[in-house]
């Protein structure tokens, strides 16, 4: 986990019940790590992002996923770092991936930057995605209990390392149900940006050959946004899963997908802003707030 943290040396305050303020002490404090990755595709520079270092490959794979460059394993040839050194020192902040000679490369080879806060701002349109989506959620018929997906933010939350040692990442797990009924943690990616960690999940699933990834649940530890529903969707997920809100345009994609998509999933209760269906009775009535009709 060394280049996922690092080290600042701070000043503490302590305010006291008069309300005065004075320093405790000088300390150091974990912080989360980040640093650009350039992504190359082909030997031309692709896009460069903010994420936090780790799980890089993952983070490329995951990305051409999103854009809807690749969808299988065996479309993507090979990952590698390459040339990227300051002062004589390898930063490791550059990927080349070299895909299939049939794969089409993307139409436009641009150079473009992407915040550690959103993903490729402006560039997607709900009609583009539409074209690029591969895989038919709305033809899943996976099914969770509602009880069930209402642990799945605990149980992200007892899995978060790093978050632990600085509080400043974003999380997300891929989750499926087992024959017992009972959650199971596929995987589970940290990152300044939530678009990366969900990047790094589907990255790993790409490389595992796990697409699409039916049955699944992806539950991220922040907002729902409409790029979260747009990886999803592009990786096969049938359920989109945030503790926090969803945006409007969102709540239209996952509709328009076939996707389920639940916000405000705080243990006891959730919100379901499309694909209801898809929620089945408790297991444990008691202590779960239910819609009257499951």
């Amino acid at each position: 986990m060394a280049r996922m943290t690092q080290r600042r040396r701070i000043h503490r305050f302590r305010v006291d019940s008069s309300g005065t303020e004075y320093p405790v002490r000088f300390t150091e404090d974990v912080l989360a790590a980040e640093e650009p990755l350039e992504i190359r595709v082909g030997g031309r520079s692709f896009s460069v992002t903010m994420r936090t270092p780790g799980d890089d490959f993952d983070l490329v794979a995951g990305f051409l996923v999103s854009e809807g460059i690749i969808r299988r394993q065996d479309e993507l040839i090979s990952l590698r770092f390459c040339a990227g050194e300051t002062e004589g020192r390898q930063t490791f902040n550059v990927v080349e991936a070299q895909l299939r000679p049939d794969v089409p490369m993307p139409d436009t080879m641009r150079h473009v930057y992407t915040s550690s806060s959103c993903g490729i701002c402006g560039t997607d349109s709900i009609e583009a995605v539409r074209k690029t989506i591969h895989f038919d959620a709305a033809q899943d018929p996976f099914r969770i209990p509602v009880d069930v997906l209402a642990e799945l933010p605990d149980r992200l939350r007892e899995s978060q390392a790093l978050f632990e040692k600085t509080g400043g990442v974003h999380a997300a797990g891929l989750f499926r149900v087992d024959e017992a009924g009972q959650p199971e943690l596929l995987c589970l990616r940290e990152d300044v940006g939530r678009h990366n960690a969900v990047d790094k999940v589907v990255g790993w699933a790409l490389r595992q050959d796990m697409l699409p990834l039916r049955g699944t649940v992806l539950q991220v530890s922040g907002r729902a946004s409409f790029e979260l529903v747009q990886k999803a969707a592009l990786a096969g997920i049938p359920v989109l899963a945030a503790v926090s809100a969803p945006s409007s345009l969102a709540v239209d994609l996952a509709a328009e997908t076939g996707l389920t998509l639940v916000g405000f999933s705080r243990g006891t209760s959730l919100n379901v802003y499309a694909g209801r269906d898809r929620l089945a009775r408790p297991r444990q009535p008691a202590g779960v707030v239910t819609h009257a009709g499951l």
